[in-house]
């Protein structure tokens, strides 16, 4: 019997795949969850052989929950869920320790045979979501812009990301100006954002 924990945030989706699942005679899952917190601590108390978790849930989103699995439950393998697969998730993922990655509008059977592969020590990826991440586009920002991006979150201020870098806040205004050129954004919060979707900071 594989011992599976779930952790979804969107209850109705959780429990239908949780249903699912345990229609299948091999799977088992030992505890549904609503958030990232949630299911590390379902990890620690029922010790599962694989983790199903969402990419974007409360608290702790599925990357964050990838890196602190690997690091605290190395032999519990790993399945990441996603409705929109960006190929610097795809990499992300695959980087924190993720074995699986693919689709929340997959067949359930599919999923089951994804687990059980990612069990067995064998890997699998969306085939559509591996293709999008070959044919990525080239990062179109210079190292500096890169260096600003990764700074910009939504309480950092220009003057605060200019003594960090040890330039003007004119300087780092310009950077900031020219990436979202670069990427079509209309903030510097865009700009990072698109810049973390394709894993270019």
């Amino acid at each position: 019997m594989i011992r599976v924990v779930l952790a979804d945030d969107e209850q109705l989706t959780r429990q239908a795949i949780e249903s699912l699942l345990n229609l299948e005679q091999d799977l088992e899952v030992v505890a549904g969850v609503p958030d990232g917190a949630a299911a590390l601590a379902a990890v620690a108390e029922h010790h599962p052989d694989v983790l199903v978790v969402d990419h974007e849930m409360p608290v702790l989103d599925g990357l964050a929950v990838l890196e602190r699995l690997s690091a605290a439950y190395p032999d519990v393998r790993s399945v990441m869920l996603t409705r929109h697969a960006r190929p610097g998730v795809l990499r992300q993922a695959l980087s924190s320790g993720a074995k699986g990655f693919l689709a929340k509008t997959a067949p359930a059977s599919l999923l089951a045979e994804v687990i059980r592969r990612v069990h067995s020590g064998l890997r699998y990826v969306d085939p559509d979501f591996a293709a999008d991440a070959i044919a990525e586009v080239r990062c179109p920002l210079t190292e500096r812009e890169l260096d600003v991006l990764r700074l910009v979150d939504d309480t950092v201020t220009a003057n605060e990301i200019a003594r960090v870098m040890h330039v003007s806040a004119g300087t780092v205004r310009n950077y900031a100006s020219s990436a979202m050129t670069k990427l079509g954004a209309r903030s510097r919060g865009q700009a990072a954002r698109i810049a973390r979707d394709h894993g270019w900071i």
